[in-house]
């Protein structure tokens, strides 16, 4: 029998008073990202990595959005 652990996240970047970036790992769809109203698959591999793409698509869509000295 193998152990297996399962990591439950919610990453979040809300402007103004919407939700604009959203990772996440509901059950029945998997990991996949929000930004805006398109939904995306990702691959888990690590906690950090998905922290540092995390990251990347902030400063992305803060660039997109000259939100970039927020």
């Amino acid at each position: 029998m193998e152990a297996r652990i399962l990591n439950k996240y919610r990453l979040a970047l809300v402007s103004g008073d919407q939700c604009v970036l959203r990772y996440d790992n509901e059950r029945g769809k998997g990991d996949h990202k929000h930004i805006g109203d398109q939904e995306y698959a990702l691959t888990f591999s690590s906690m950090p990595q998905l922290l540092i793409d995390f990251d990347r698509d902030i400063q992305c869509w803060r660039q997109t959005h000259e939100h970039a000295d927020d």
